[in-house]
């Protein structure tokens, strides 16, 4: 577990029987010259010891919100920012439905919600409790927010009964951080490019012509590419959305400005062309706002093809170019089609057509299909873009890798 040497780790600890496990992944984070900092929440002290845990990770163990000795500190501001990534473990059922509401009532729950690193979820309760649909439906709100879960697993419990809900081994756990902290290393080398929103082509200089695509899609690819440790640049059309400060963002509004800032960052290694260029701009922009005493006459010229010139240009081309597809009708056929036509490895097609997902929507619903696969595709059925676009970057790293 090569990849823990010198990372700062975060370990919250709430109240439950599996408690006694994090003492062993304590030992394990340090075996491997991991720095350990931990909270231990008022429940979890009736699990383990504040002096157990001090002379495991040989740090302070963090306790209460307002420590008078720590007030300058604000610990649930330094806590998170010190951390390299925050694991729960064992996160209970009660922990989960806290998070899912968004309540901050003391230390542990703070530091969360103050983060602004990966945290790792760590399940162990009883299996009914796991199996309870209010668990189900509180685990689907935190991993729509981007909290990784971990386990549980199946096995004979504390309570007696045997079923899903078991606490994952400490083992386990150490090498699923093992495991992302590989990504961040290893993707770091890697430059992905991606494109977002739409593009104004205008008509004078107050009026232009765009589409209703909100950027979101692109915006959480993005997102998903960075924090899997990509060097990411994102170029993105007029939208209201915000990044992280790692991805490098660049502005534009028009397909050319689209086009030549796409110049200007290659060469990278992957391309994701999300954005909904405008197929067509005005023939002969005025300079000069028109009064609406004229009549208008607008005269369309196509724009350049931005996914289909990077595509068929060995000099710039990426190793991994995705292109996408909003469709209305005959989504397969125009999918591979452009597949086939634009020279793409991948195309990601969606049906704009349907009121609950697409452009403006929050969810989505999309087929992948590849190069070279006859026509086959993979289905990634309605959810929030979010998830979406997790899936999407783990196959990516899955074919760089």
């Amino acid at each position: 577990m090569k990849n823990l040497s010198n990372k700062k780790i975060l370990l919250i600890i709430c109240g439950g029987i599996s408690a006694y496990k994090s003492l062993e992944l304590i030992r394990l984070f340090k075996k491997n010259e991991a720095e350990i900092k931990t909270i231990l929440t008022e429940s979890a002290k009736k699990f383990v010891t504040p002096l157990s845990i001090t002379s495991l990770s040989q740090n302070k163990v963090y306790e209460d919100l307002f420590s008078l000795e720590n007030e300058l500190e604000m610990d649930h501001i330094a806590l998170s920012r010190w951390a390299d990534v925050i694991v729960v473990a064992p996160t209970t059922a009660n922990t989960i439905s806290k998070l899912s509401k968004g309540s901050s009532e003391d230390l542990a729950s703070t530091v969360i919600h103050a983060s602004n690193k990966e945290i790792f979820l760590v399940p162990a309760m009883n299996v009914r409790m796991w199996e309870h649909q209010s668990t189900k439906e509180n685990l689907k709100v935190l991993e729509n927010y981007g909290y990784k879960i971990i386990g549980p697993v199946r096995g004979d419990m504390a309570c007696g009964e045997y079923g899903e809900g078991k606490m994952s081994e400490p083992s386990e756990i150490a090498d699923e951080i093992n495991n992302y902290f590989f990504d961040q290393i290893n993707n770091k080398k890697i430059k992905a490019l991606v494109t977002a929103g739409p593009t104004n082509e205008y008509i004078d200089p107050v009026r232009f012509i765009t589409n209703k695509s909100s950027g979101k899609q692109g915006y959480e690819i993005a997102k998903s590419l960075s924090k899997r440790g990509f060097d990411t640049t994102l170029i993105s059309g007029p939208t209201n959305l915000k990044v992280d400060h790692k991805i490098n963002l660049i502005k534009i509004e028009t397909a050319e400005e689209m086009f030549k800032a796409t110049q200007e960052n290659l060469p990278a290694d992957i391309a994701v062309f999300a954005a909904a260029v405008s197929d067509f701009k005005i023939d002969k922009k005025s300079n000069q706002k028109l009064k609406k005493t004229q009549n208008l006459n607008i005269y369309l010229k196509k724009n350049i093809d931005i996914l289909s010139y990077i595509s068929n240009h060995n000099s710039m081309r990426p190793k991994l170019v995705i292109g996408f597809a909003a469709e209305t009708e005959d989504l397969e056929k125009n999918a591979i089609s452009k597949l086939e036509n634009k020279n793409c490895d991948w195309i990601i097609a969606n049906d704009i057509s349907k009121n609950n997902s697409g452009f403006n929507s929050d969810y989505n619903e999309v087929f992948i299909y590849y190069k070279n696969s006859k026509g086959k595709k993979e289905k990634l059925s309605l959810k929030r873009k979010s998830e979406i676009s997790e899936e999407i970057v783990d196959r990516i790293v899955t074919h760089i890798n």
